[in-house]
């Protein structure tokens, strides 16, 4: 999640109020040790959240230049 505000350049603010969460379950789900945990109603509100924002989501196995999950754009963003 932190990969994905980073390549977005937002906070935790800013990606709770587009997953129309709070920002401490923003931060509970950021402190999680390896996987992130959370309610699945949580979850899949910030991954709408990311992908709406334009992060594609990249699960083990999924095709990329190296192995394991991640983050990346799904296009550049534009310019301001």
């Amino acid at each position: 999640m932190r990969a994905a505000r980073a390549l977005l350049g937002i906070d935790q603010k800013t990606l709770a109020e587009l997953a129309g969460l709070s920002v401490p379950t923003i931060q509970r789900m950021e402190a999680s040790p390896g996987n992130v945990r959370g309610v699945v109603d949580s979850l899949t509100k910030v991954v709408a959240a990311l992908e709406t924002a334009g992060i594609e989501l990249l699960g083990e196995g999924s095709a990329s230049t190296a192995s394991g999950r991640g983050v990346r754009l799904k296009m550049p963003l534009p310019k301001h």
